[in-house]
């Protein structure tokens, strides 16, 4: 796989912390946003930065060295744009121990559409080393069922949704606080990063292509706290 390493993004929502990219074929094809309303297919900064990932990207080692080189403590995102080394459904799991082994001592995150068994084991272990990697859910009847493997889950609601809803088994959904706030970045809340939380956390439908992802999140409506 070939990665692209940014140490200090500019975007406003994850704020100036170090971020990457992996290239188009980790992305699994039962993601329904694949190649339709993705954020990073439909969003112009982010889609042209990751289609020059096969032409200028670095290689494992060169994104491990990068990734090593943070000081400790430090809150980093792992794919922007894209999901966990190997193509398609599968897990390269040497490659993501090569990312775990390099996050030591270091509190970076991500969030993956890979939910087949062999990726599954292979997000446990990444995990008990301190990599979070979040399972992406695309209603909220899908955070229940992915809620069941007890992995840290994500997940998308509609537009409308508010701060706190419930998924209908009754887990917390909390819409994710960089959405919900203006002063708040990644880089302030790190709430992503917690493996242990409780909640579920929630991000309201947005992009160029806001009203399809919105109709995906609807299938299954949260259900509003008290």
């Amino acid at each position: 796989m070939l990665y692209s390493f940014t140490r200090r993004s500019k975007n406003s929502k994850t704020g100036p912390i170090p971020v990457t990219s992996t290239e188009r074929a980790s992305c699994p094809p039962s993601c329904p946003h694949l190649e339709d309303d993705c954020f990073a297919h439909t969003g112009f900064y982010t889609r042209l930065h990751w289609d020059k990932v096969p032409e200028r990207g670095i290689n494992i080692d060169a994104l491990a060295a990068r990734i090593a080189s943070l000081p400790d403590g430090q809150l980093w995102r792992h794919d922007v744009a894209g999901d966990l080394p190997g193509k398609g459904e599968a897990v390269d799991a040497y490659e993501l121990g090569k990312i775990v082994a390099a996050n030591r001592g270091r509190r970076g995150f991500t969030y993956s559409h890979k939910h087949k068994a062999q990726a599954l084991k292979w997000i446990r272990h990444a995990i008990a080393w301190g990599f979070t990697v979040n399972l992406s859910a695309d209603d909220a009847g899908h955070a229940d069922r992915l809620a069941e493997t007890g992995l840290p889950v994500t997940v998308i609601v509609p537009i409308d949704t508010p701060e706190k809803t419930m998924t209908p088994a009754g887990r917390p959904i909390v819409v994710c606080p960089a959405q919900s706030r203006d002063d708040v970045t990644c880089a302030d809340c790190g709430l992503c990063q917690r493996a242990d939380r409780k909640i579920i956390i929630g991000f309201r439908a947005h992009g160029a292509r806001a009203r399809a992802t919105d109709a995906i999140a609807r299938r299954v409506i949260p259900i509003a706290r008290a």
